[in-house]
């Protein structure tokens, strides 16, 4: 036994693959980051489209898609490829997202009818989405056969998913150098009180170009320098009716997808960003500021979670971090009601964006947690039925991913429509406004703070059954190794 806890515990991954694992993520996460902070505001400012319309629509695109995740999540089980049934997968989602990521962002020269539009705009968001399918799954699942090694895992997923975040929120620098660099780009920087002069729909296809070229380059990487090191039994049919059983006999997964949806519009300031920062800072290209506040808390969190987790375990980190979520969520809002009141004060100035960089020391909990429990879940599976079943597993993860973003960001949306943002843009734009009100300012901030918060408080019911922690976790872990080897011999 000595030997199989050794070999649990040796490190397996070289520095380059961690890197390009990183790496990889980053970019992947740079265009679903593009499509969620900017798409609705490209659909509603070039193409003429109604926001709150526009959050149906990616809803009901999100979940017709969502059904190919478990299609994908199949074919990477049964897989018989030499290069690995996950790093084969990644290489055939690239040339689709690449095309789609920049499709999406196309001026269309049929503005005035409303219903082709609204009808390109599904058609061309579903088949993105189904191409963004095809490399999220894997990209996911392969963190559980990268190492044996819980803890090396662990630190892996940590350390990827802290460049997954930050890739999601490039967007918010890739855009204002866009509009710096191109001919007749829009003004970055505003005076106080002056609303910046509205993206151009080049700025957007450029941008989105650019951003899809990098970050599909950098997603090829994963394949290219990452080895599936954990054995698995490949070209399995699983059929829909044994991914559902498997994730009813899968108790651990089951509340970390339940404890996911509960929690749905944690991240619902993601898809409402742009909107938000063009209310509260007069400048949608003054969305740097406000993602960067906040990924920055982000990046801490992700960074000191595997201390956190070695020292009080899975469990107990998500439900400290979704509760200090809500808490801290919630103040912000208050401390953002009064700044709308008295923005020339400087404590209040102060307060507002160090609150914003407080809300992003939670997003260890949604963005690094369910990963980490997933890739957990897998080998509890194994270890309880002898099965190794990642691309279901994962498939059911992305979709549940997937959903709950598209549900937080058609409440944003609904959110942003009820504060008559659309209503005083056109005012600006006409000259009969020179900003917005108190009101849209508070009820936008609502949602992007107060919202989030609430839920995330929520999402922590299912967590206190959760017990794939500690000694378990290990004793798991080392019982897996030792079949392993046993099979080997």
């Amino acid at each position: 036994m000595d030997n199989t806890v050794s070999a649990v515990n040796q490190k397996n991954m070289k520095f380059k693959e961690i890197a390009a694992y990183s790496l990889g993520l980053f970019g992947f996460q740079a265009i679903v980051g593009l499509l969620n902070s900017y798409q609705a505001e490209f659909d509603g400012s070039i193409l003429g489209a109604d926001i709150a319309v526009v959050g149906i629509l990616i809803l009901v695109a999100k979940i017709l898609s969502a059904v190919f995740d478990p299609v994908v999540g199949n074919m990477i089980d049964r897989s018989k490829s030499k290069n690995g049934k996950f790093k084969s997968m990644i290489l055939k989602s690239i040339v689709p997202l690449l095309v789609m990521s920049a499709v999406v962002f196309i001026d269309v020269p049929f503005k005035g009818n409303k219903t082709a539009v609204y009808i390109w705009i599904f058609v061309t968001y579903l088949i993105w989405s189904l191409a963004m399918t095809l490399g999220d799954v894997p990209s996911q699942g392969i963190a559980s056969v990268l190492t044996p090694n819980p803890t090396e895992r662990t630190n892996v997923v940590s350390i990827s998913n802290t460049f997954k975040q930050i890739g999601f929120s490039a967007c918010v620098v890739i855009v204002p150098v866009v509009c710096l660099i191109i001919p007749n780009g829009s003004k970055v920087f505003v005076k106080s009180g002056e609303t910046d002069t509205p993206m151009i729909a080049g700025e957007y296809l450029w941008t989105a170009i650019l951003t899809a070229v990098l970050g599909c380059a950098l997603f090829a990487l994963i394949p290219l320098l990452n080895k599936e090191r954990v054995p698995y039994q490949s070209g399995e049919k699983t059929t829909f009716k044994d991914m559902i059983a498997a994730l009813k006999e899968n108790k651990p997964l089951m509340l970390v997808i339940v404890s996911y949806f509960l929690g749905f519009g944690r991240q619902m300031a993601m898809g409402i960003q742009v909107q938000a920062a063009n209310t509260l800072l007069g400048s949608q290209n003054l969305v740097a500021v406000l993602g960067i506040v906040t990924a920055i808390g982000s990046m801490i969190s992700m960074a000191i979670c595997p201390v956190l987790i070695k020292k009080m375990g899975e469990k107990k980190v998500y439900i400290l971090l979704s509760v200090y979520g809500f808490a801290v969520s919630v103040l912000s809002f208050v401390v953002g009601h009064f700044w709308f009141k008295n923005p020339e004060n400087t404590v209040l100035t102060i307060l507002f964006y160090a609150f914003l960089f407080l809300i992003g020391l939670q997003f260890a909990a949604v963005t690094l947690m369910p990963m980490i429990m997933t890739a957990d879940c897998v080998d509890y599976y194994e270890y309880k039925t002898g099965k190794r079943m990642e691309g279901a597993a994962y498939s059911i993860l992305t979709l549940t991913i997937k959903v709950c973003l598209a549900l937080g960001t058609a409440l944003g949306l609904v959110f942003i429509q009820f504060s008559g943002y659309s209503e005083t843009v056109a005012q600006i734009a006409s000259g009969a406004a020179t900003g917005f009100s108190e009101t849209t300012k508070n009820i936008v901030f609502f949602a992007y703070t107060a919202v989030p918060g609430l839920l995330a408080l929520l999402s922590i019911i299912p967590m206190f059954k959760y017990d794939i922690v500690g000694e378990k976790k290990q004793q798991i872990a080392e019982e897996l190794q030792k079949r392993r080897e046993t099979k080997s011999e």
